[in-house]
């Protein structure tokens, strides 16, 4: 018994200690990334004024954060984000649910649906303008076109592909097609809508950005586009750096959500 103890203790204890490992590296890499592009920057080996530096870009930083204003643009594209994910996440595990219950309706609609998912979502983005207004539920509006369909497509053919024998054990029971859908294909499909999760998150901060792109008058994406306008690329490699770290917080939450419903199962 001490023996297979002692076996997993070591286990672990290798286990941990690539977990450090791999962690010094990531952060090696980005510190040398880092060196690399402020020493070439200072010796003119790149030109700091296209390329900027990560020593300007600290300095555009603290000046927009004496004002504030880099508080509030940050903010506002993180509510944006933030609530555009939620619908995504909602409107299509919602319309999964009612395609497998209605196999029917699926039929007719799957199509549409992958022709919807094939369209470039960039160039909807003008015509949400035109229909909605440039304002904040177009932004919001992009940022979901983006994920959606392919989200509603995912869930779906994962549903689709439960263990039948799950479902009929269930029939066979007694059990509705709702009861199907609450107690099998619903729980057994959790790592797919969270693996779902992971991906739309990124997808929707993109469809945030493309929207502020073109109807915004604040936010990370506004500033990309009026640093580009005025030459201020200082601004605009700001804006998508932090846009890199949003993309990794949220990624890392959606990461420790899926280990704590893990460990809850």
């Amino acid at each position: 018994m001490n023996i297979f103890a002692n076996l997993q203790q070591e286990y672990l204890k290798a286990q941990r200690f690539r977990k450090r490992t791999i962690q010094a590296v990531r952060f090696f890499i980005l510190i040398c990334f880092l060196a690399v592009w402020e020493i070439t920057a200072d010796l003119d080996i790149i030109d700091s004024f296209f390329f900027s530096s990560p020593s300007r870009i600290i300095r555009t930083i603290l000046q927009m954060a004496n004002d504030y204003s880099l508080f509030h643009n940050i903010g506002i594209t993180l509510l944006e984000t933030v609530f555009s994910f939620v619908l995504i996440v909602l409107i299509s595990l919602a319309s999964a649910m009612l395609l497998w219950l209605l196999p029917s309706f699926s039929e007719v609609l799957e199509p549409y649906l992958v022709m919807l998912n094939s369209l470039p979502k960039s160039a909807l983005a003008p015509l949400f303008i035109v229909w909605l207004g440039a304002n904040t539920t177009t932004i919001i509006v992009a940022g979901i076109s983006v994920a959606l369909f392919g989200s509603i497509l995912n869930l779906y053919q994962s549903f689709k592909s439960t263990d039948e024998e799950m479902e009929k054990l269930i029939y066979t029971l007694g059990g509705t097609k709702w009861d199907v859908l609450s107690k099998a294909i619903l729980p057994s499909n959790i790592p797919t809508i969270l693996s779902s999760m992971k991906v739309n998150i990124g997808l929707s901060l993109v469809g945030v950005i493309i929207g502020e792109f073109l109807a915004a008058r604040a936010g990370l994406g506004y500033l990309i586009i009026y640093g580009s306008q005025v030459f201020k690329l200082d601004l605009v490699i700001m804006s998508i750096v932090i846009l890199c770290f949003i993309a990794v917080l949220f990624y890392g939450i959606i990461g420790l959500l899926e280990k704590h419903i893990k460990r809850a199962a």
